[in-house]
């Protein structure tokens, strides 16, 4: 299987399946000698992990990381860094009956024609347990960028048709924290999660949007052809489990304006202050032109699908083609988009390590 690797300088190789021993990856090329917050680590994979509310998959996992190469005395040694999250609640007996069952949406059929092999217990590689590792990575990538101010921060915009509305510099984003769904707006937030208790004593799920902002992006990273940061960035969004859509910046709502209206303007100097940084009128570009930053901080949504695994009876084939009913049983989050907030900025922090790795390389 291959493609199981993402990032130029700084790159993790990730391994594992959802009811194996562990869950682990290999980083290479972290520099040497950032310290290593492991409590920091700790508390981004406890935002991920399931069991953590009501609207969240009831699995029970600690989810502590155990580093095994690569750190000496609190730092990087610039060597690999191994790294293993040990699965402890499984229960793959949920699964035995979709041992020869394809779910719908789900992975089993491509998985068994692509490989002629799957583990059908939660998924196996293709379950979002695979994403913990992005999120040990994402975190170390996090601590390198706070070196340089960069903050990345995201949150959730819309769960089914309950929506967020307004511009991100318009609410505090690190409220998101402050509920269980990660809205700014505790009023949305118990919309949203209203909406998702209500589907999910139903049987069924929703998906959603979650919108990242990424501040103090140094100007000129990227490269214009076909390098792009924001499509590194697509990239990597549209890796995660479930996500099916990624726009940056105004999107596809730059449909509707005219050039004169999208544009945007450069400011001159604040000669007085003696600032010379660059800064533009408005920022529809989120922060990227001709796919280099700008130095203006940078925001897109990803789109995250239904969760696939619905307790209600569907039709489906099994390995022989025939016709059969499944009901999907297990422990399944009734809408993953919560819980893939970390994930996203994870994801983003990566790219954006990654890319200031190359330009140094570069320049």
């Amino acid at each position: 299987m291959a493609g199981n690797s993402f990032g130029n300088i700084f790159k993790l190789t990730s391994f594992g399946e959802s009811h194996g021993v562990a869950i682990g990856g290999i980083i290479d090329g972290c520099p040497a000698g950032l310290e290593i917050d492991q409590s920091f680590i700790q508390a981004e994979l406890n935002r991920r992990k399931p069991g953590q509310s009501n609207i969240s998959s009831p699995r029970k996992e600690d989810d502590a990381v155990e580093f095994v190469s690569g750190i000496f005395e609190g730092k990087t040694l610039g060597t690999p860094i191994a790294f293993m999250i040990k699965n402890a609640d499984q229960k793959s007996g949920d699964y035995s009956k979709l041992k020869d069952v394809y779910r719908p949406s789900h992975a089993d059929f491509v998985y068994e024609k692509k490989y002629g092999i799957r583990d059908h217990r939660g998924g196996g590689r293709s379950s979002a347990r695979e994403t913990i590792a992005r999120v040990v990575a994402g975190a170390i990538a996090k601590l390198f960028l706070m070196q340089y101010g960069v903050q990345i921060n995201a949150f959730v915009k819309q769960i089914g048709t309950v929506k967020l509305i307004g511009e991100h510099t318009e609410f505090d984003i690190k409220m998101a924290e402050a509920n269980i769904v990660r809205c700014p707006d505790n009023n949305i937030a118990q919309q949203m999660i209203a909406h998702i208790e209500k589907l999910r004593d139903e049987g069924d799920t929703c998906g959603g949007i979650i919108q990242c902002v990424i501040e103090n992006t140094p100007v000129g990273l990227g490269e214009p052809v076909f390098d792009k940061l924001h499509a590194e960035l697509g990239k990597a969004m549209l890796s995660i489990n479930a996500v099916k859509g990624f726009e940056i910046g105004n999107g596809f709502d730059s449909v509707i304006y005219k050039g004169s209206q999208l544009n945007d303007e450069f400011l001159p100097f604040d000669s007085a202050q003696g600032d010379k940084k660059v800064t533009t009128r408005t920022n529809h570009s989120g922060g990227i032109q001709g796919g280099i930053s700008n130095g203006m901080p940078i925001y897109f949504n990803v789109a995250f699908k239904p969760v696939a695994s619905i307790k209600k009876p569907q039709s489906t084939i099994n390995s022989s083609g025939e016709k059969t009913e499944i009901q999907i049983e297990g422990r399944h989050d009734p809408c993953v988009v919560p819980r893939a907030v970390p994930i996203v900025e994870s994801m983003a922090a990566m790219v954006i390590m990654d890319y200031f790795l190359l330009q140094k390389v570069n320049s």
